[in-house]
């Protein structure tokens, strides 16, 4: 293995990983990359049912430099996307960079402002920075549920194939994209579909006139006139949430991630998924709900979502507030250089055209950050910049906020070596384990 010091560490090689990955390599910016999983792709290979499609476009999910086949549908599948992902990879020749199987253990900040990387076969390396794209679908977040059920419980995660769902009674927990998919599936295949709603959610249909839903919503558009647009199309195609058996949701369209998804209205309306409220307990082979009705069920799939997690950091670097990482300038820290938490954001509609747009503005602020001593999220601080309150955005609004950021990025250069000389020997906190001295992990 050469010397890494110099080079920066990609932490998986999915979606985000793979398009940072392109645009560090475009920049002609050192790098290794590792995945732990035998193959690239992330949750697309690994992570999810085989009859899953996106919910967003195609013309917002991929990498606006690298579009989808022109035969791929507007809602391509999920052997497509991991097709497309491995066509991206071979393109950029990706692949030269990317170690499969190569699970990391342990980050941490040692001597000189370098990271030490440690994995799962003891290796140890030593790197300028390490990118954590490592993604949020992999934790699995479980609700509690009181009492003792008879039959299986698994998450959406563990979810893979129709045949789980078949001549079983089912209920879905989670009003997310996932849960509404399984329960539609659990509609076709299964002998019941319940669908456990804590908190009602705003059904948006995929399609509108024919086109996506998602590329209706254009760039000029402020926020008010794009919620107003989805709750018209919401009220015109599906009418009123009573009118099928909910509450109407007590949050404003995109407070929340929507729910894009035609078919859980449409099989209500056929009786083939029964709506209820959040479970209450469990006693044997029944679900008793809040409202006291009951149902017997035999397997409960729980689309309860996932922790953003970072398992291999130390506890000073665990900086997750529910689904927020506490960062600056979307990753950055302002206490410690060189690492940056990629990825860990949900931004309304595809992931790569927002990727694709800010890995090359990511890519200068790395060159930058070896033009000044301070942590990047210092200079973004000291602008003004806030901690983020949410885990959602606008893609358009990062759209131009990205294009504004990379306009006066003469400007923020001079503002970063202006901070710099507040702290020109900044230097992280080495972060050693117990009993072992710094000399010991250089």
């Amino acid at each position: 293995m050469n010397n890494t010091k110099q080079k920066q560490l990609i932490i998986g090689a999915g979606f985000v990983g793979l398009g940072i990955a392109q645009g560090l390599k475009a920049a002609e910016i050192s790098y290794d990359q590792v995945d732990a999983s035998d193959e690239i792709g992330g949750n697309w290979y690994h992570g999810v049912y085989e009859t899953a499609h996106i919910i967003s476009s195609k013309k917002v999910t991929q990498f606006t430099h690298f579009p989808m086949p022109d035969h791929y549908p507007d809602f391509p599948s999920a052997k497509q996307m991991w097709e497309y992902l491995n066509a991206f990879a071979d393109h950029f020749q990706l692949r030269e960079n990317i170690e499969l199987k190569r699970k990391v253990v342990d980050v941490r900040p040692i001597e000189n402002n370098l990271w030490q990387v440690t994995f799962a076969n003891e290796e140890t390396r030593i790197y300028k920075g390490v990118i954590l794209c490592n993604g949020h679908h992999w934790c699995k977040r479980f609700p509690e549920l009181p009492g003792e059920f008879n039959g299986k419980i698994i998450h959406s995660k563990d979810y893979k194939k129709p045949e789980q769902l078949k001549g079983q009674r089912v209920l879905v927990i989670g009003g997310g994209n996932s849960g509404c998919d399984l329960a539609a599936e659990a509609a076709r295949v299964a002998e019941k579909s319940v669908l456990s709603l804590r908190d009602s959610v705003w059904f948006i249909p995929k399609t509108f006139l024919g086109k996506p839903v998602v590329d209706l919503i254009r760039g000029w558009m402020p926020e008010w006139l794009q919620r107003l647009l989805a709750y018209s199309i919401v009220r015109i195609t599906f009418g009123k949430h009573e009118d099928y058996g909910m509450p109407k949701p007590q949050h404003q369209i995109f407070e929340k991630h929507p729910t894009v998804n035609s078919e859980v209205p449409y099989y209500i309306k056929h009786g083939r998924i029964t709506p209820k409220p959040e479970v209450k307990k469990i006693e044997g082979d029944e679900v008793i709900f809040v409202d006291d009705t009951r149902e017997k069920i035999d397997l409960i799939v729980c689309a309860t979502g996932y922790y953003v997690a970072y398992p291999f950091l130390p506890p000073e670097l665990q900086r997750v507030k529910g689904a927020v990482v506490q960062c600056y300038g979307g990753c950055f820290l302002d206490d410690y250089k060189g690492l940056a938490y990629v990825g860990w954001g949900q931004a309304r509609g595809g992931v790569g055209s927002v990727i694709a747009a800010y890995a090359p503005v990511f890519a200068r602020l790395l060159k930058l950050q070896d033009e000044i001593n301070v942590p990047l999220g210092r200079v973004f601080k000291a602008m003004g910049q806030s901690l983020p309150k949410t885990h959602l955005s606008d893609p358009h609004k990062v759209f131009r906020q990205l294009k504004l950021l990379n306009l006066m990025f003469p400007w923020f250069r001079r503002k970063a070596h202006q901070v710099d000389k507040q702290d020109p020997n900044f230097q992280n906190q080495c972060l050693v384990p117990e009993k072992e001295s710094v000399k010991e992990w250089q």
